[in-house]
């Protein structure tokens, strides 16, 4: 234990209220919505009664880097960034390197650095709480060792799932050595920490099967958001009414997962509707950006002939994605079934721009949930590709006619990045409480 005089005996009572966020997942690494909600915990904390500090990697782990978000890190907050090797990257030898040094994730060197990093930290400013954030689980590990050195409360953000067992063939993740380190994680959490902050109710529910001794209380639910000031630039301000191009453009704006995001149903259909003569590259065109996987998605393009319909576009920045969101006629959402407990961030960015949305998922899933709580039905299932052609001509009839639902501007406001922080202040201020109590 640090020799660190609980809050309750310190000299002065009306210091800030301090929270330690060890965070992979932040500026200047570009890409991945990871960054968008610790950094919306960072800028909006302070409003709450709470500072953020946050020991985060240097620049070095990252592999794609960009200023364009640095700006965004409140003046509040307190960062400190140590060395993090990229096994991939660094240590590999002819593009081998020890699996070993890969576990529990790529990053793992990280932990040597940020460990004493964060003792500094503890001692200088007397935070009251801890955080961390997967799905880098060298984050967990090293608020876990800082937890048990310092005894501060830590609550630990399972933003996705570190198992999945649902389907015992094909168990995530597949790697069985991956598998037991995550379970080994995911019970020390459930030992050490004081709550577990899921981002669905499927996550919660996922989690309390497998942490049977957890208590319903310790976990809570804060899902990702978006930021109130994104999209300040109104699509009618962009662009005029829906479906007034002759060439109606649908966006898909994020990473498309081979499994957890097969668009081939989707493509199926787009081929038929092609071949009918329902939709052909005049009237009709699917942008996708920023997909991660090019090639693999390139070669089911040439494999459902759908090259004229169907376009692929690189990364860019997170201000520019948002204004070519808000100038769509549509913006689409994938989802399988198996990732049923999980919400991809990109929704709320997408009911906050206020257009048009097509959810091909899973009716069952919690993207489905959210969005029928939101009054958006314009939802297929995605495993069918005769139930996404359905879903896409009554979408695309619904859209050119200015009379696709789309969310309220209240429960827009409930899904703020403000909103989330509120929540997280407040839990923060229950587990600092009872630590003094």
């Amino acid at each position: 234990m640090l020799g660190i005089t609980p809050n309750a005996a310190r000299p002065n009572a009306a210091r800030p209220k301090r929270v330690l966020m060890i965070a992979y997942h932040f500026p200047p690494l570009a890409g991945g919505s990871g960054i968008l909600r610790t950094l919306g915990f960072a800028r909006h904390l302070p409003d709450c009664g709470w500072q953020p500090l946050v020991l985060s990697p240097a620049p070095l782990a990252y592999a794609q880097r960009g200023d364009t978000q640095l700006a965004q890190i409140g003046a509040q907050a307190t960062v400190r960034r140590t060395l993090a090797l990229d096994a991939a990257r660094h240590l590999a030898i002819a593009g081998r390197y020890p699996r070993c040094l890969a576990l529990p994730d790529r990053w793992s060197s990280w932990w040597l650095s940020a460990v004493p990093a964060g003792l500094r930290m503890i001692r200088q400013y007397r935070p009251d709480a801890i955080w961390s954030t997967y799905p880098i689980a060298t984050a967990h590990l090293i608020a876990m060792t800082l937890q048990k050195l310092s005894g501060l409360p830590w609550v630990a953000d399972q933003r996705d799932p570190m198992l999945d067992d649902s389907d015992p063939l094909a168990p995530y993740p597949p790697e069985a050595r991956l598998h037991r380190m995550h379970a080994w994680i995911e019970q020390r959490i459930a030992a050490r920490s004081a709550a577990i902050v899921c981002t669905t109710p499927g996550a919660i529910d996922a989690h309390q099967r497998r942490l049977a001794q957890v208590g319903r209380e310790r976990f809570c639910l804060i899902e990702n958001g978006h930021d109130d000031d994104e999209g300040a630039v109104q699509p009618h301000a962009l662009h005029g009414h829906p479906g007034h191009r002759s060439r109606f453009q649908l966006l898909h704006s994020g990473v498309i997962y081979p499994s957890e995001r097969d668009p081939q149903a989707l493509f199926e259909a787009l081929a038929k509707l092609r071949h009918d003569g329902v939709l052909h590259a005049r009237n009709f065109q699917l942008v996708l950006r920023a997909t991660g996987h090019d090639a693999w998605l390139a070669s089911l393009l040439v494999k459902y002939g759908i090259l004229d319909l169907v376009r692929l576009e690189p990364l860019q920045p997170h201000g520019a994605a948002l204004k070519e969101m808000l100038a769509a006629d549509g913006l689409l959402l994938l989802q399988a079934a198996n990732c049923n407990a999980q919400i991809p961030a990109k929704l709320y960015e997408y009911l906050r721009c206020r257009r048009p949305i097509l959810a091909l998922t899973d009716l069952a899933g919690d993207s489905a949930a959210k969005l029928r709580h939101c009054g958006i039905d314009t939802i297929g299932q995605l495993a069918s590709s005769g139930d996404c052609a359905r879903a896409l001509l009554r979408f695309l009839e619904l859209a050119r006619q200015g009379r696709a639902p789309l969310a309220s501007p209240t429960a827009i406001a409930l899904q703020s990045r403000q909103a989330r922080s509120n929540a997280l202040a407040d839990l923060l201020d229950q587990v600092s409480h009872r630590r003094t109590a």
